[in-house]
């Protein structure tokens, strides 16, 4: 039964990793992939190791740090095309809309648990001491809660579609990026008229 759910959840993602990309993000003292990125699971079939997930998170993390700063609420707002047939401009606070994206996605695939964990610790940085203080948790149980938090985190940013959070330079990237609309059957109504008789002309 844990199979089946564990190989369900791996086919939730259709992101086909490769690692060209994992092995720059991977720790080179990582004991399970051994600084590759990949780690061998079931037999053949490989999946991204948990470190590079967790490096995925604090970069993101990293940016909205920077993103959230009060001297950064001035900032400029940017131009950028917008996909579609008129390739139009618009206007975008990419900062503001950074932060709002980090923590609705967050709030959105945590459990109420590890979101008020996350609350503490990462928004409002809080140490581990005060998060056992008020969690009423013990350190281990911090820790090892604060490392699936990066972990699930760190692959939900990478592959978010239609516009991942991870890599942040291309999420900041003003350059509009194709994304195939959704076709929509627009139903014509025939408008209904009402039965007036005609008015005698004078």
């Amino acid at each position: 039964m844990q199979a089946f759910t564990e190989e369900k959840r791996e086919n939730r993602y259709k992101m086909e990793w490769t690692r060209s990309e994992t092995l720059a993000l991977a720790a080179s003292h990582c004991t399970y992939c051994h600084g590759l990125g990949i780690r061998a699971r079931r037999g053949t079939s490989t999946a991204p190791c948990n470190c590079v997930f967790r490096n995925i998170f604090r970069i993101c993390l990293r940016r909205f740090e920077e993103c959230a700063d009060p001297d950064m609420a001035l900032q400029s707002v940017t131009l950028e095309f917008t996909p579609g047939k008129d390739r139009r401009l618009s206007y975008a606070r990419k900062s503001e809309e950074y932060v709002a994206d980090f923590c609705c996605v967050s709030a959105r695939n945590l459990t109420a648990a590890e979101h008020k964990l996350f609350r503490f610790h990462f928004i409002l940085r809080a140490d581990w001491k005060l998060c056992c203080k008020r969690l009423n948790i013990d350190r281990g149980t911090f820790f090892h809660a604060v490392y699936r938090i990066e972990q699930k985190l760190g692959r939900v940013f990478r592959e978010l579609e239609p516009y991942a959070l991870f890599p942040v330079d291309d999420y900041f990237s003003t350059v509009g990026r194709d994304v195939s609309p959704r076709q929509v059957q627009v139903k014509t109504f025939t408008p209904v008229r009402p039965n007036v008789p005609a008015t005698k002309a004078a």
